[in-house]
């Protein structure tokens, strides 16, 4: 603790010697919940309607192929916000803001808000940040968080599934906007930015939506009629060359409907509805929290970074869950809009969530933060030749790990077992080629790049409740 003060104070210093001024560019930070890559501007599926995320992109820079360094909402947040891999902070499953407070203090880490404050930015909040909202005193104003997801039916009612241990359900609900958390987040930071500020701050709003339960107005559901619905590429054998850790690791999940169970039921085109609908709705509301940036005075000096803290499998891969390291779960949109900047940049270059949190500083012009295990995209957005990152790191649970190249996905569990995939002839992963000799040196050359040191979880036991207590033992 005492090394966290002196650290602190030291950093106070530093700002006051650089003089920090109000004219460092302010940056307004938008994460999503569980949004895939279903968003017009990534293609990701037909009926897709985002037009305000779209705009945004249409003056910003485009990743995409970004990367979560978790399928999991707690321990996905804590990476972003850390600057440490779950490997390097032993964070696998969920966690709430107490326990992420007492990491950072007892290991001297700086969550992404508290390193500019440092620097004399002013910080606000609302909403889901980290997996709760954030730790207390983590913003100088904090807008908190509604408790839960949002209304649901009176009486315990569910519309289509009510099995324990999910909040998944789907169906038109409630009534009007206003009854949802989002509306009030959006709201919230809309005043922040009519507000005067004489330092540049630092903002950032947790939307909850497209998150389970898919329950939005029905308005937002009339934007996707459901004859038109278009199912995405599935494979009913697909299961069929998992091997038996994966299949029973990553379909542990009874309280989740199956494809199999979606199409009987004839549910699978009202699913992806819900989830376009949800997805068009939240797409709303970034759009409202941009226009109040642009209708501000800080239009031009504010950095924009929108992301998804991990994607969602809406059918594909048998099941209808974010918890696998498949590209349906961990592959992101994520934009960058730099203070000032009025073009179109599409970066197709692998890159992560974790890269975020240094990105932000460099764009921001303030010291390196050695502690961050991520790469500064800055060098990729001004199309520089130095940024040196091939591949992405995705963990779930500890000792199960998935790389993403250009080329191949490789995945490899804690019992050793592998998937290989090679996505130029395979995009959608269904030949898993990990038993092939012919591919022995791929497999190879990825195993050399699995992290050599994993912490594991024996001071923080953060097991998340929705895997069996026995896959993060070792």
């Amino acid at each position: 603790m005492l090394n966290k003060i002196y650290v602190f104070c030291l950093l106070f210093l530093v700002a006051c010697t650089d003089g920090i001024k109000s004219d460092h560019p302010n940056i307004l930070m938008i994460s999503i919940d569980d949004l895939n890559d279903w968003v017009g501007i990534y293609d990701g599926h037909p009926n897709s309607y985002t037009p305000n995320i779209d705009k945004l992109g249409s003056n910003a820079v485009v990743f995409k192929n970004a990367y979560s360094q978790s399928p999991l909402c707690g321990p996905s947040r804590a990476s972003i916000l850390t600057g440490l891999r779950p490997t390097s902070s032993g964070i696998y499953g969920q966690i709430n803001d107490n326990q992420l407070r007492d990491f950072s203090t007892k290991n001297d880490i700086f969550l992404m808000p508290e390193f500019f404050k440092q620097y004399g930015y002013k910080t606000f909040g609302v909403g889901k940040i980290s997996h709760g909202h954030m730790p207390e005193g983590a913003f100088d104003k904090s807008g908190g968080r509604v408790k839960g997801f949002g209304p649901k039916p009176i009486n315990g009612a569910y519309f289509n599934w009510n099995k324990n241990g999910t909040s998944t359900d789907w169906g038109a609900f409630p009534v009007s906007d206003s009854l949802m958390p989002d509306f009030k987040s959006a709201n919230w930071i809309k005043n922040k930015l009519q507000e005067t500020h004489k330092d540049p701050f630092f903002m950032a709003v947790g939307f909850l939506r497209p998150h389970v339960p898919w329950y939005v107005p029905q308005k937002w559901f009339d934007l996707h009629p459901i004859d038109d619905i278009i199912l995405p590429p599935y494979l009913k054998e697909d299961l069929d060359d998992l091997p038996d850790f994966a299949f029973n690791f990553i379909y542990g999940y009874s309280m989740m409907p199956t494809t199999e169970w979606a199409i009987k039921n004839k549910q699978w085109k009202k699913i992806i509805q819900s989830y376009l609908a949800s997805t068009s709705f939240v797409d709303h509301y970034v759009g409202e929290v941009i226009d109040a940036l642009n209708n501000s005075a800080y239009k031009e000096n504010t950095i924009i970074v929108l992301f998804s803290d991990h994607g969602y499998r809406i059918g594909e891969k048998g099941i209808f869950a974010k918890q696998s390291l498949w590209d349906e779960a961990i592959k992101v949109p994520l934009i960058i809009k730099p203070p000032n900047f009025n073009k179109s940049i599409e970066i197709k270059n692998i890159v992560e969530l974790i890269d975020i949190y240094p990105t932000l500083i460099d764009l921001a012009d303030l010291p390196n933060y050695k502690k961050n295990e991520g790469k500064s995209l800055v060098p990729l957005i001004k199309n520089k030749s130095n940024f040196n990152k091939s591949y992405s790191l995705t963990t779930f649970g500890w000792g199960n790990h998935s790389i993403s190249s250009d080329n191949y996905k490789y995945i490899k569990y804690r019992d050793s077992s592998e998937e290989l995939y090679y996505l130029i002839n395979d995009p959608n992963s269904w030949k898993n080629l990990a038993n092939n000799k012919s591919y022995d040196s791929i497999k190879i050359r990825f195993r050399n790049l699995l992290p050599k040191r994993i912490k594991n979880d024996n001071e923080y036991p953060l097991v998340n409740k929705f895997l069996d207590d026995n896959w993060l033992k070792y």
